[in-house]
């Protein structure tokens, strides 16, 4: 698995990453056993690079992460987490967790992303995964919080990171514009881009990519399927799309995409997988993958070559934009520089 550095930090991440969302049993449950057994898979696969955070399942995906983490060399992997949702007692619990986690209510989340707050935070996520410090930290979703994120809390990190207490800064979310003024306003060194730079959305071209290339910063690519839509090899109604049910012109482009992928010898997913790395400034994909089966079935995805020639075609017939940036960095094989 090869590693690309989080550039001007000493952060080195595998070129595939596991997102721990799903083990903290997004949309459903998943059996403990089976998320151990995911991160083994992973682990044994050669992927280093392990991205969880405490909205994920109320703090369950970090407790399981730091859990099946434990007692292998600390040197060896990179844990990502992130800030601005604190963990605070539910006063009035319902039973079951309304934001997409099947887990108990007895906490909720609260906004917060003052010093006090990231500290806390930081400190409470050490606590529930074990581990003795964090490689990468990223403010969690500041879209309404953009003041007291790059006035408070990306200074604190910035002030951590500088003390060596945390390896590379940053910012995820869903948007592409507000990562690229961390990028440019702040002392950001990556930002986690969720869904908007893959082969149904290159809309990070318009600011975030532009911004990481201009300033010799890192992009972590996340959202690769949009949401499911990008995950098969025959794109099919009623899957989703960034959450909700696929408009069926986005299920025609898909099938379009997919004709053309099976036309130079691979699959929809694969090069979905791949695509996000034929931009210089990316530097990894992180994937959910919720069972061994999966990290097995992503892994060897992310193995197969791609042809350049597939990129050339899908920007001739219009499914790709046309300044999407194919050059040597990709080379014949879009995983690997």
């Amino acid at each position: 698995m090869h590693h690309h550095r989080i550039r001007h930090t000493p952060v080195a991440l595998t070129a595939l990453g596991f997102g721990a969302s799903v083990i903290g049993n997004l949309y459903r449950v998943t059996p403990a056993q089976d998320a151990s057994a995911a991160v083994d898979a992973a682990w044994d696969a050669g992927i280093r690079t392990f991205d969880t955070a405490p909205h994920y399942g109320l703090g369950l995906s970090e407790r399981r992460l730091g859990a099946a983490l434990r007692g292998r060399p600390r040197e060896d992997y990179v844990v990502s987490s992130k800030a601005g949702r604190l963990l605070v007692p539910n006063e009035h619990p319902r039973g079951i967790d309304d934001q997409g986690f099947v887990v108990r209510d007895d906490l909720r989340r609260q906004w917060d992303f003052s010093r006090d707050g990231v500290l806390r935070s930081l400190d409470e996520t050490l606590r529930r995964t074990g581990l003795d410090r964090l490689d990468v930290v990223y403010l969690h979703d500041p879209d309404d919080h953009w003041p007291q994120a790059a006035d408070e809390a990306m200074p604190t990190l910035a002030e951590l990171r500088d003390q060596g207490v945390i390896g590379a800064i940053g910012a995820g979310m869903n948007q592409s514009a507000m990562l690229a003024r961390f990028l440019r306003e702040t002392a950001a060194d990556v930002v986690m881009l969720a869904g908007r730079y893959t082969l149904l959305d290159q809309s990070a071209l318009d600011d975030v990519l532009p911004a990481a290339a201009d300033l010799g910063k890192s992009v972590v690519a996340v959202g690769v399927f949009n949401s499911g839509l990008l995950s098969r090899d025959r794109p099919a109604e009623g899957m989703k799309y960034d959450y909700q049910d696929a408009p069926a012109e986005l299920v025609a482009r898909a099938r379009a995409i997919a004709d053309v992928c099976e036309q130079h010898g691979t699959t929809l997913p694969a090069a979905a997988i791949a695509f996000p790395f034929t931009h210089p400034a990316v530097v990894n994909v992180t994937l959910g993958m919720r069972t061994a089966e999966q990290v097995v079935r992503n892994v060897e995805l992310h193995a197969r070559r791609i042809p350049d020639g597939l990129w050339d075609e899908l920007r001739a017939q219009g499914l790709i934009r046309p300044d999407v940036p194919v050059g040597s960095h990709g080379g014949r094989d879009a995983r690997c520089r």
